[in-house]
């Protein structure tokens, strides 16, 4: 076989894979879609969920999804980035730094159901704050600490050392450097590690199972008291997300109308990802190019 043959060959196998995983994609997405969007309606989403009667709607569910990521994502970027950076920028090659790297493997590869019994036996019997958003968000921070630092670290590994090396002959400082050249020119990949991490933040249910809890009091969201307990901001209130409401309808749902709710519920679920994505992109490639100073 030549080389032309050969090129040829390996062309239309790598193009049949992206054919058929853009196919998948698409199949399950005109499924959910086709089958959720007639349940979803102004009513279903500003409606409080109901366990009996029928016409139930996710209002407190959707807003829990969106406070528990807002939280989660406030814990995991800061760490998530500093330990990219000294993992990259000041752990010296090493024993103590093969350890740590090991750690982060190892703690990337756990079950989120195992991160959900740790929630629970620390971040709600421990602690004695019961099912929180706060042991919620602390579990997945745990859940994404991996995603995080790991793709901080190659970005920063990734940025062409001569940017480095010029910013420190100019008597710049490491950290001053680190501020201002390597984090601006790493930004679009560290972004890209964030967005996956609210991925999964957005469709996990084991973690939440065991820390957030399957149910959510009645709220007042006038009350901007976040230590009220009818308050949505209080992060020491149990609060279950849309994930979690989509397998506790289809799993132990009473309520006449499970198909529709669940098949609307998981609709959203899927829009609002993509949404969320689709923003932080867009915002991002704004931060990007005013750090940078490029159109």
């Amino acid at each position: 076989m030549n080389s032309k043959a050969a090129d040829r060959i390996a062309t239309g196998v790598f193009v049949a894979i992206a054919i058929t995983i853009v196919t998948i994609l698409a199949g399950l997405f005109f499924y959910i879609f086709v089958n959720g969007f007639k349940h979803i309606s102004l009513e279903f989403l500003t409606s409080p969920s109901s366990n009996v009667r029928a016409g139930g709607g996710i209002r407190d569910q959707l807003f829990n999804s969106f406070y528990i990521l807002f939280i989660t994502m406030l814990i995991t970027v800061p760490i998530g980035i500093g330990g990219g950076v000294y993992m990259a920028e000041y752990a010296k090659p090493g024993k103590v730094t093969d350890l740590i790297r090991t750690c982060i493997e190892v703690l990337s590869s756990l079950p989120s159901i195992v991160i959900g019994m740790f929630g629970l036996l620390i971040f709600v019997n421990t602690t004695g704050w019961g099912y929180t958003i706060l042991g919620g968000a602390l579990a997945l921070t745990i859940f994404n600490l991996p995603t995080m630092v790991r793709t901080t670290e190659d970005a920063i590994r990734a940025v062409p050392r001569d940017l480095k090396e010029a910013s420190l002959a100019l008597g710049v400082t490491h950290w001053h450097t680190i501020k201002t050249i390597i984090l601006p020119a790493a930004f679009p990949s560290v972004l890209t590690g964030a967005i996956l991490a609210a991925g999964r933040v957005f469709g996990e249910a084991a973690a939440l199972l065991f820390t957030a809890g399957l149910s959510t009091p009645r709220l007042d969201y006038t009350n901007w008291n976040p230590f009220s307990e009818q308050s949505p901001l209080n992060i020491f209130r149990p609060a279950e997300t849309l994930a979690v409401h989509i397998w506790s309808v289809n799993t132990q749902g009473l309520i006449p109308d499970v198909n529709e709710v669940a098949s609307g519920s998981s609709a959203v679920l899927v829009l609002s990802v993509l949404i969320f994505n689709l923003l932080a992109r867009w915002i991002g490639s704004l931060i990007h190019k005013r750090a940078t100073a490029t159109k």
